[in-house]
């Protein structure tokens, strides 16, 4: 297929368009798909603490945030992380996809 853009006056041959995005970055909530919902807890709760300790001074905004995703993970983590009650699993999960683009 042809790019719009390019006029065929320019390419003796179609160039094709790619749609693919190139490095694209993943958090870790994308990253560790498949894997128990503890390990992408703790996984993504290390990744938010290490965004906060790198937080900046002035970032005001950006630190209440993070720490209002982690203040909410706490709670939720305090049982049995390995085999949650159905309504921390389903809270976990939400925590995590509510929280996937912060940092």
């Amino acid at each position: 297929m042809l790019h719009p853009l390019l006029s065929s006056d320019c390419y003796s041959a179609e160039v094709p368009v790619n749609a693919i995005a190139y490095g694209k970055r993943e958090n870790t909530t994308d990253a560790t798909r498949g894997q128990p919902l503890a390990a992408r807890v703790l996984a993504r709760k290390d990744e938010l603490e290490d965004a906060l300790a790198n937080c900046g001074v002035h970032q005001v905004l950006r630190r209440t945030a993070l720490e209002t995703a982690l203040a909410t993970v706490y709670a939720l983590i305090t049982g049995d992380l390995a085999h949650p009650a159905d309504v921390v699993a389903h809270a976990l999960n939400a925590w995590l996809e509510r929280n996937k683009h912060l940092a």
